[in-house]
């Protein structure tokens, strides 16, 4: 990170190819359930989706695994320490192998039990239990691969994961309908070839990456000095944790609010739920916006701790709160202008599409006060304050959002439940900002190692 740029060039260099890198991961899941209801059919479709809850649980995980060390890393390049970057990656990558090697061979036995567990359907289960054996043995290569992108990032390198993210999505995409279809040779893999086509794709890719990083002599190659580190160090494990926890807990919390919420909505009909959908998936891209620039504030604040420059620090977390302004809000902004032609990429029955623009004027423009929320959260995990943040927001889905829809829902109907939105976003917004402007910002900046 130059500190002779501009400020907003530098955010703006990293955020980029970061949402470019966001993107590339949900286009392969996207794209690979068109194939499969395509090639296969519904079933199919179905079946892969009944995995989806465990799968969400997994990687809740590993994403919380990687945003703190992440932080730890960007803290130890901030302080030009490359060796303590090292220890943080092996330790990292120790765990990662030792978590997901537990996983593969977990669900290499268990994987029938875990679905019919699961309450999946009878004429789906054989398929669902096939891709869920082939998702979990093949687990390992999936954490590394995500670890070791994320943590790239650390060092302020958001092309080569970027990069990486590519061609894995090509490969991946080209190997899918290849393996469904059995051609060229290969053996016809049916529902469970998106999930040979990752694996796949996530050994060549890493592959690649390892030689890529050797020739640049990256700060994270996997050289010898990474290796003697590749085992599991107490004291650096428990600082990874103790950011990664928190950030995971939040994720799953988040997700089972969620499914309170389709509940209510359920219970207003199908045409109700369909509409549910359609927003969210709507939703989903301008949040989506605002959690890259909340992960740009994490790693970029990290490293300015990391050199002792608090100065700095509060002028990333002003550019985050500008950007999340014009980025977030002006994705907002231009749905509003065109609602029907937005979501009628999702629905084409008019009732349904008038009930779905009526939701979204309630609650998209709540994206942007979420987005200002991330930011300071992003910066309290910087300096490796995670906890604090997760209760908050816990705090507001328990104490705010749920009651609000519940009791919403009852008194102005289906508007009611969508209405919790804005409250519980913008409750996050001054909760998270009176954290960080009343009580973190006036301690003094400590790197965690």
């Amino acid at each position: 990170m130059s500190a002779s740029a501009p400020l907003w060039t530098t955010f703006l260099r990293f955020l980029a190819p970061l949402m470019a890198s966001n993107a590339l991961q949900s286009l392969f899941g996207t794209v690979s359930n068109v194939y499969l209801g395509q090639m296969i059919g519904i079933d199919a479709l179905a079946a892969v989706s009944a995995f989806f809850p465990v799968m969400f649980f997994l990687f809740a995980f590993v994403i919380g695994l990687s945003t703190g060390a992440t932080v730890l890393i960007g803290q130890a390049f901030g302080a030009g320490e490359h060796g303590r970057i090292k220890l943080v990656v092996g330790t990292t990558l120790a765990i990662g192998l030792s978590l997901s090697a537990t996983v593969a061979l977990a669900g290499g036995i268990f994987s029938r039990p875990l679905m019919v567990m699961l309450a999946t359907p009878a004429d789906i289960l054989d398929q669902a239990s096939a891709y869920a054996r082939i998702m979990l043995l093949t687990m390992p290569l999936g954490f590394i691969f995500l670890l070791m992108t994320a943590m790239i990032r650390g060092v302020g390198d958001t092309l080569t994961p970027l990069l990486a993210l590519a061609l894995s999505t090509a490969i991946g995409l080209a190997l899918t309908p290849l393996l469904i279809r059995g051609a060229f040779g290969l053996p016809a893999a049916g529902i469970t070839s998106p999930a040979w086509a990752a694996a796949i794709a996530n050994a060549l890719t890493l592959i690649v990456l390892a030689v890529h990083l050797l020739r640049r002599k990256h700060a994270l190659a996997p050289d010898a000095a990474l290796l003697r580190h590749l085992r599991l160090n107490g004291a650096v494990l428990g600082k990874i944790l103790g950011i990664g926890l928190p950030s995971a807990i939040g994720m799953v919390v988040m997700a089972i609010a969620e499914l309170v919420l389709l509940g209510l909505v359920n219970g207003f009909g199908s045409n109700a739920t369909a509409a549910y959908g359609a927003v969210n998936q709507v939703m989903g891209y301008t949040q989506f916006t605002a959690m890259s620039i909340s992960i740009a504030v994490s790693i970029l604040g990290a490293q300015a701790i990391g050199g002792g420059d608090r100065v700095r620090l509060e002028g990333i977390v002003r550019t985050g709160l500008a950007f999340n302004v014009v980025l977030t809000g002006g994705l907002v902004a231009l749905i509003y202008l065109v609602p029907r032609a937005v979501l009628g990429i999702f629905i084409t029955d008019g009732a349904v599409l008038d009930l779905a623009k009526t939701l979204l004027y309630i609650a998209l423009w709540s994206s942007v006060p979420f987005g200002l929320a991330t930011v300071f959260s992003g910066a309290l995990r910087a300096a490796g304050i995670a906890l604090t943040p997760m209760l908050l927001s816990i705090f507001a889905i328990v104490a705010i959002e749920l009651p609000a829809a519940m009791i919403l829902s009852r008194t102005i109907g289906l508007e009611g439940v969508w209405a919790a939105y804005p409250i519980v976003f913008c409750a996050m917004f001054v909760l998270q900002m009176g954290c960080y402007l009343l009580v973190w910002r006036k301690q003094t900046i400590r790197r965690l190692l």
